[in-house]
């Protein structure tokens, strides 16, 4: 029979996730530097395949850099508003370098057993292989014509496209999951699209290869933020019993 003690987790979770709206109007409080480093740090918990974490979070503090990536949200008001931008940055390169690292942290754990050890090192050999070959963009044309077919094929990590949105998906999980602590800490957030990925990645001097799934704008919204009446599709519609 579970305790009160053991409702707190869900109900402290279902507080913070009905608190989360994308709020578009932040006032001028900064947030305290201390909780967005531990905002940061719980997203890199967030879950991702083959714990590859093929991205990067990009803390934009510095306000001259941050209006200028501001200014590359096409004039969203989130963006100009908010006291910090998180851009989301990711790559398939991202998810070679973390499989590097996780492999040498697997032969030098003296916590991990030699079957732990062995099925790691298949598992992150996998992804390598997946990651190198698979991303080629000579298997672009070949996966398109398989997706005609097989529309799931689409979401295979191969070719120079399906292997980014492989990424950024990754990606996402760590956004949602940086939103949600934000909103469990009392910060607001908006999560956009429509900005300039281009100017954004030459703004910040991303490397070739890489894509921004998201920006987010973090901050205290504002006394006259616009917060409508929350509309969700009944969930009789959106979970599908079989």
């Amino acid at each position: 029979m579970k305790t009160q003690d053991d409702l707190r987790p869900w109900a402290a979770f279902q507080a913070a996730n009905r608190f989360r709206r994308a709020i578009r109007k932040f006032d001028s409080t900064p947030i305290p530097e201390e909780d967005v480093c531990a905002l940061l740090a719980e997203a890199a918990f967030a879950p991702s395949s083959g714990n590859l974490q093929p991205y990067e979070l990009h803390w934009i503090r510095d306000p001259s850099l941050k209006a200028n990536v501001a200014s590359a949200c096409n004039g969203q008001k989130a963006a100009a508003s908010a006291t910090d931008l998180i851009v989301v940055a990711a790559s398939p390169s991202l998810g070679k370098r973390t499989a590097m690292a996780q492999l040498a942290h697997v032969e030098t754990s003296a916590a991990l057993e030699p079957n732990s050890k062995a099925y790691y090192r298949k598992q992150i050999g996998k992804f390598q292989k997946i990651l190198g070959i698979g991303s080629s963009a000579l298997w672009s044309p070949l996966l398109f014509l398989a997706a005609l077919i097989r529309p799931s094929l689409s979401l295979l990590p191969v070719g120079h496209i399906g292997s980014r949105h492989w990424a950024a998906r990754n990606a996402i999980f760590a956004a949602q999951t940086l939103m949600l602590g934000a909103a469990a800490k009392g910060i607001d957030s908006c999560p956009m699209e429509g900005f300039s990925a281009s100017k954004v990645a030459k703004i910040l001097g991303l490397s070739r290869g890489t894509v921004i799934p998201i920006v987010i704008a973090l901050g205290y919204r504002a006394q006259d933020a616009r917060i409508e009446e929350r509309w969700r599709r009944p969930i009789t519609d959106v979970v599908v019993l079989h």
